[in-house]
Order: C-alpha cells, then structure tokens, then sequence
C-alpha cells in the first residue's frame, strides 16, 4: 500500500494504492486520523489505483469518519473500482459515505 497526500483547494486528498488489508489497515488508519485530527474537515479517499480493501480497512474510514463528524468534518470517497464498489454496497458502507466518480468531483462536492 502506498498513500500520497494532496491539499486541493482546501481539501485534503489522500489517493491510496494497491491493497489495504489487516496488515497495513493499522498505517491506513494513521494518515486518516492524522489528516483529520490535523485539521482536515474536508477529505477525500481516492481510490483510483487500489485493488483491494478488507473489513480493517473499512474499520479504519470507519473511525476516521467518527472522528471528523463533532468537528463538522466530511469524508468523501472517489474513484472506486467495481470490486471494490460492491465490497461497500453489501457491507453497507455505501450509505454512510458520499462516493464520486473521480476526485475531482469529490473535492467539487466538498466545496473546494
């Protein structure tokens, strides 16, 4: 797994790539919190180039999510594969984050 982050106007982007499974979900979890609990109100997960992610990974946008939310905070995901649409529809997630078809249009729906 590889994270790069990027502020675009005034939106924090992280694009992730390759695999987020249980053994890397604990670092994906740290540059969440880490660009949330920085001040990141406004974030986006882009999702172009993963190729997978597991039930930790979801537990980790999961917790980033809690903690954005009293401060206002939103998490926007962007860029999703089929396989990995469906690995959010059926567990549910679908419905507790807004999903964009690039990031682009996540950091325009973000307000940046």
């Amino acid at each position: 797994m590889n994270i790069t982050e990027e502020a675009v106007n005034g939106v924090t982007v992280l694009r992730t790539e390759g695999r987020i499974d249980s053994g890397n979900a604990s670092e994906f979890e740290g540059h969440l919190v880490k660009a949330v609990g920085g001040g990141a109100n406004r974030l986006v997960v882009d999702m172009a180039q993963l190729a997978y992610i597991s039930s930790a990974g979801l537990r980790s946008l999961l917790i980033a999510a809690k903690k954005a939310r009293p401060a206002g905070g939103r998490i926007a995901l962007s860029a999703m594969a089929p396989h990995i649409r469906e690995v959010f529809d059926l567990s549910g997630f679908s419905s507790l984050f807004e999903i964009h078809g690039d990031a682009g249009a996540a950091v325009a729906a973000l307000g940046g």
